[in-house]
């Protein structure tokens, strides 16, 4: 009887508090799925950042190799967790990655943690024009251990757009990377990617992608830096005829490919993991 009583007043007294956890719960959920049902379902490239908004837990693998064929290895590629709070409004926590060098010489260790804040100013559905327009302020943190991140926090202005027809979309981001300091030394950088995405055989997403950098300042002032990107996505979700359902996952990889004359690394092989909610 005792037993009894206790669980009982267990139940009245964790009622109130999980009906509310539920409703926030069941709340957040409906203002993500009202905020997506409003763009493109277009997946985020291998590369480029997606330019709609997105609730996921993303992790992804690197492998880079040096013009003197030395590799490095980026375990979680600096992502980490997206999450919509508001409407049109995208918060992005990543959490520092880490980095396991060929060479013994050089000591692995953490990178940089890094935020971003993305707004959506416009967009359309796959039947209401089928775009996207957003901007996002993305700024790090040198929390790099080792020279394995960089010397002075950064801050990076970024204006995205994208543009669907029939199976095909263009994904597109251009925006600054400055540090908070030593800019004279360290310099700014300007960064410009595109991403061409087809959707064929219901969840498969081939992809080319073209990542340009350009430096302006610092030691490589006047330097051009230019990837081609070729990769494959995966996307599907857990319950697709559950209506109301979030729960999906997206994979793919990649390979990046020089094609400018400069270029800090040769070549770089991606893996991507993506748990959708």
């Amino acid at each position: 009887m005792r037993r009894k009583s206790l669980l009982l007043l267990t139940l009245l007294v964790s009622s109130p508090f999980l009906l509310a956890q539920e409703g926030f719960t069941g709340r957040w959920e409906q203002r993500a799925s009202a905020t997506q049902a409003r763009q493109p379902a277009w997946p985020p490239p291998l590369i480029t950042t997606y330019v709609g908004l997105i609730q996921v837990a993303r992790a992804d693998f690197i492998r880079q190799t040096a013009p003197n064929h030395t590799e490095t290895w980026n375990l979680d590629g600096g992502k980490g967790l997206n999450l919509i709070p508001l409407a049109n409004t995208e918060l992005v926590v990543n959490l520092p990655p880490y980095l396991v060098h060929s060479v013994p010489t050089v000591i692995n260790g953490a990178g940089d943690m890094s935020f971003v804040l993305k707004y959506r100013y416009l967009s359309g559905s796959a039947n209401h024009g089928n775009y996207d327009l957003s901007a996002y302020l993305s700024s790090t943190i040198p929390t790099g251990s080792y020279k394995n991140g960089a010397l002075d926090a950064t801050v990076s202005p970024n204006v995205g757009v994208g543009k669907g027809i029939g199976i095909f979309d263009v994904q597109s981001t251009l925006g600054a990377s400055m540090p908070v300091a030593d800019t004279v030394k360290l310099g700014r950088t300007i960064l410009w990617n595109t991403a061409l995405q087809a959707h064929v055989a219901k969840y498969f997403w081939p992809e080319v992608e073209f990542n340009a950098t350009y430096y302006k300042g610092g030691s490589n002032d006047g330097k051009i830096q230019n990837f081609a990107t070729p990769g494959l996505l995966f996307a599907r979700k857990f319950h697709p005829k559950e209506a109301g359902s979030r729960l999906g996952f997206c994979v793919g990889a990649g390979e990046q490919i020089a094609t400018s004359h400069f270029h800090s690394y040769n070549h770089e092989v991606a893996v991507t993991t993506r748990l959708l909610f």
